[in-house]
């Protein structure tokens, strides 16, 4: 049978798709498979996993060597970076991102998933749904991906039972259907050490009448989120101050959210200040207009105050952006000094930085029961609701709105590295 919420439709962009699940469950194989049946492994690369696999005693082509790069990942066949991988078909391309399943590495799949339009959340049939494929599946909704495939893998280990593919789909459908923020779930048997359901249908599921993992990735239907109008923050301010540009003044920048072209009102956030775009280059180019993804120098007709950590945003966006000090944000815990109340960090929002203070921590998620457990401090891999206190104001815009404008990080002051990522949900003065 065919386990499905949601519908697909056919698309040609790239897909971003990140693949989860719990130690063991195949995760780099399904990769390795995917790159191997779609032809887009080079010789010398097959060659080289041949040669890696008889090595580390496998016995036969390991096609978890594919993605698995590090050599301690390889000794000890589990994964602990993020491995991104790139293929394509005649339909469309992809971008992978295979990330570990230890629960000590959940900041490392956090990073994987940000960016995912797609979560792949393997269960081993043999062991059914377990903490944390539950984990996983909440961090993947969290990030705002937009359906999640609970690939069933080794079925072949469980003789094809349609049963326990029934009950384990049941389940984790279930389960994310009553999260904070559902998204459709589609469930697929597969073998991906046999490749059965993976690139093509497997005569060994006859009760299954859904598409293989590649054809539905194919055709999924990767629609833009919400148009919030276009967001610029400023990196940097251009000044050349000599020669015949002396009187040049330009902003670089990423452009998200929407877009801009010459001629449109735009407003500097936080200082409210309004003008209008003169004139924009892309790679050392004049062009007309800059689409999300961009990277530009805004020229504008009149000469303002504007600053690194400044943010332009186009007056004719339908979404407005929150402007202020207070954050409340959910939050992924990333070190083993645990997060409390009172706190002080370094933050990061786009390319604003300064000074956050913990006011507050309303609550950390039970990821079995899905309770919101009062608590008085947040420990490495947890996941919770933080209120933060800001040295100056930041312009974001809430997550699910913009993912762009609604990421933050929290710094450990003392070694300089990310302690928390954030997914903000408001923003005031």
């Amino acid at each position: 049978m065919s386990t499905t919420t949601g519908t697909a439709v056919a698309l040609r962009s790239t897909l971003r798709v990140a693949t989860a699940g719990s130690v063991d469950d195949g995760k780099s194989t399904l990769i390795g498979r995917l790159l191997h049946d779609t032809k887009t492994v080079f010789e010398d690369q097959l060659a080289a996993v041949v040669k890696a696999s008889r090595r580390y005693g496998d016995g036969e082509t390991n096609l978890a060597l594919l993605t698995d790069g590090l050599r301690a990942e390889r000794e000890q066949g589990i994964t602990i970076d993020v491995a991104h991988r790139y293929f394509a078909t005649p339909q469309r391309s992809f971008i992978v991102a295979d990330t570990p399943g230890h629960a000590q590495y959940t900041r490392n799949m956090v990073t994987g998933a940000s960016n995912a339009d797609v979560a792949i959340v393997l269960v081993d049939a043999r062991h059914g749904v377990l903490e944390q494929t539950r984990r996983h599946a909440f961090i993947a909704t969290l990030l705002g991906v937009k359906s999640i495939v609970v690939a069933v893998n080794k079925m072949d280990l469980v003789d094809w039972d349609e049963a326990e593919f029934d009950l384990i789909a049941k389940e984790v459908i279930e389960y994310v259907q009553a999260l904070p923020t559902p998204v459709p779930v589609t469930a697929i048997p597969l073998s991906a050490l046999l490749g059965d359901n993976v690139v093509d249908a497997s005569p060994n599921t006859p009760w299954y009448d859904g598409p293989p993992l590649l054809q539905w990735l194919e055709e999924f239907d990767a629609d833009p989120r919400t148009e919030v109008g276009g967001r610029l923050h400023v990196q940097r301010v251009i000044r050349p101050q000599g020669g015949e540009f002396a009187d040049f003044r330009g902003y670089a920048g990423v452009v998200n959210g929407g877009g801009f072209a010459v001629g449109d009102e735009v407003t500097i956030e936080p200082s409210g200040n309004r003008a209008v775009i003169k004139a924009l280059h892309r790679a050392g180019k004049p062009v007309h207009s800059a689409e999300n993804g961009h990277a530009v120098v805004i020229e504008l007709t009149t000469t303002i105050d504007v600053a690194r950590g400044d943010v332009f945003v186009a007056t004719e966006g339908t979404v407005v952006p929150h402007i202020g000090e207070s954050v409340e944000a959910e939050v992924c815990w990333m070190v083993d000094q645990p997060l409390t109340v009172g706190s002080r960090w370094w933050f990061k929002h786009g390319t604003r930085t300064g000074r956050a203070t913990v006011t507050a921590i309303d609550y950390r998620h039970d990821l079995a029961s899905l309770d919101r457990e009062p608590t008085e401090s947040l420990e490495l891999n947890t996941l919770g609701r933080v209120r933060l206190l800001l040295s100056e104001p930041i312009v974001a815009d809430r997550y699910i709105d913009n993912p762009e404008g609604g990421r933050m990080i929290l710094i450990d002051e003392a070694t300089n590295s990310t302690a928390g990522a954030l997914m903000i949900t408001a923003v005031a003065r």
